[in-house]
């Protein structure tokens, strides 16, 4: 890697933070923050080191060792530009399939204080239907039966709090990242749900001494891409084996709710909060909603990007439909105008620069969907409200989990449910309804007649007439007509 190093020692930075997950978003994210921090001469005792548990982490440990754990971070500007910068704040990492062992004298260390979770939202294991710890899960009852070889993070995080009980050391804070509605009130939950398998004396200490503050963070972070790569290298002379590239928007609103200490967030642009509910739910609600909303159409429809979508002005008044369904199912946001905010999302959504792709908010739906879409959806009908937008979406979930666009080409669907999904799509013909019978993930949806009449009807119009005339036929005739939320 030729780039320059970070305007700070790294020398003098010592460990005080495990991470799981070590992505592009959190690299764009949480260690781009402390980054700034250590750049401003603070946070000199909160280092990251990064933990892999998935077999895929290979890659991301052998990237950042060949360079010193120093990666790029390129802001892609809408007018084309590209701002390059160095973060240091990561300072090691560990594969923990390879030695297990050195993660958990990793967690055991009282220098570690926060464990900070990127692990999607199929990483905290709860049933879709209950809400609970789904406990059939495989990897979790080999770790139950193993707890010194852990293979989750769950695992990990359980067994290595017990070594901090055992030694008499404080507990480190548990901080989830993930879009997971209340994710740290969610890992709460899991993580003493699951501990409680194991040693019902060990769950009592964790519910007493562990705390998880909830948290809502924003940046999109599209996969890197060869080109990605190659342009770091051409127009800025830089060699970086795993860049991170991004939009120049960035959002943390951080409950502040530390059990041993935290780095001066605030100094860094982070909302510490008491309540960070109002925020989270604008975003899933609205920002995470609106990807699932582009996704399956703009896919069927032939784009590829998200840029291709929101700037579609058909598209661009489906997305202002939707968002006028799902802006009034969201409370009241302190400092932030919802109408300004929604303003704010086309725009951003729409940047050429980012080149976001469809394939990846279409994936995992089984695990988005249920957090996204349908509480809005569910809320509409309480309310006795439109619904007709969200049918859409989840209609052309499951037109899109039948395997082909709207040329014939095949879909590579990317989800844990794949084959359950496609079992049920491969139905429609007979039974519109087969996919939406999925109780554990639509629970009763399927019962509410004002739900699957709109569904029904967005269905079989997608498979007979396509997604574009199924869009028109929604918001009007006229595709520049929008609709003000």
């Amino acid at each position: 890697m030729s780039a320059p190093k970070p305007a700070y020692d790294r020398s003098g930075i010592s460990a005080g933070i495990a991470h799981f997950g070590v992505g592009g978003f959190h690299r764009a994210h949480e260690a781009a923050y402390l980054d700034t921090l250590m750049a401003q001469g603070q946070a000199q005792d909160w280092g990251i080191v990064g933990i892999g548990t998935m077999p895929g982490d290979v890659a991301m440990r052998d990237a950042l060792a060949g360079q010193d754990h120093l990666y790029t971070l390129v802001v892609k500007h809408p007018d084309g530009r590209t701002e390059p910068r160095t973060i240091g704040s990561i300072i090691d990492y560990r594969f923990a399939p390879d030695d297990p062992d050195t993660v958990l004298s990793l967690l055991a260390d009282p220098a570690i204080r926060i464990v900070s979770l990127t692990v999607t939202e199929g990483g905290y294991h709860v049933h879709p239907v209950t809400g609970e710890l789904d406990a059939t899960d495989q990897d979790l009852a080999a770790d139950l039966e193993t707890p010194e070889r852990p293979k989750t993070a769950f695992g990990f995080l359980v067994e290595g709090l017990a070594r901090r009980r055992a030694a008499g050391h404080a507990a480190y804070t548990v901080m989830s990242c993930d879009n997971v509605p209340g994710n740290g009130d969610v890992a709460h939950r899991m993580i003493t749900a699951f501990a409680r398998l194991r040693d019902p004396d060990l769950a009592d200490w964790i519910e007493t001494e562990v705390r998880f503050p909830n948290s809502m963070v924003d940046r999109i972070t599209p996969a890197t891409t060869p080109e990605d790569i190659a342009a770091l290298k051409d127009e800025h002379g830089i060699t970086d084996a795993w860049p991170v590239v991004c939009e120049p928007f960035t959002q943390w609103v951080l409950e502040d709710f530390f059990g041993d200490g935290r780095p001066p967030w605030d100094q860094a642009g982070v909302h510490l909060v008491e309540d960070v509910e109002p925020y989270e739910l604008m975003k899933l609600r609205l920002l995470n909603g609106s990807h699932q909303a582009m996704a399956y159409l703009g896919y069927l429809a032939g784009h590829r990007y998200t840029h291709e979508v929101s700037t579609d002005p058909l598209f661009v008044s489906f997305l202002r439909r939707y968002l006028a369904m799902a802006a009034p199912t969201v409370p009241e946001v302190p400092g932030i105008a919802l109408a300004d905010y929604q303003d704010q999302l086309l725009e951003r959504f729409a940047s050429p620069a980012v080149r976001d792709t469809l394939a990846r908010l279409c994936a995992e739906a089984s695990d988005r969907i249920p957090k996204f879409v349908l509480p809005v959806i569910r809320e509409q009908l309480r309310r006795g409200g439109p619904v007709e937008a969200g049918a859409l979406v989840v209609a052309a979930w499951a037109r899109y989990s039948e395997g082909t666009d709207e040329d014939g080409a095949a879909i590579e669907v990317v989800d844990r449910r794949r084959d359950q999904l496609a079992a049920a799509a491969a139905r429609h013909d007979t039974d519109l309804l087969a996919f939406l019978a999925d109780r554990e993930l639509f629970g009763d949806l399927v019962d509410h007649e004002a739900f699957t009449t709109a569904y029904t009807q967005a269905l079989a119009s997608l498979r007979q007439t396509g997604a574009r005339d199924t869009v028109q036929h929604l918001v009007g005739a006229d595709p520049d007509q929008e609709v003000t939320p």
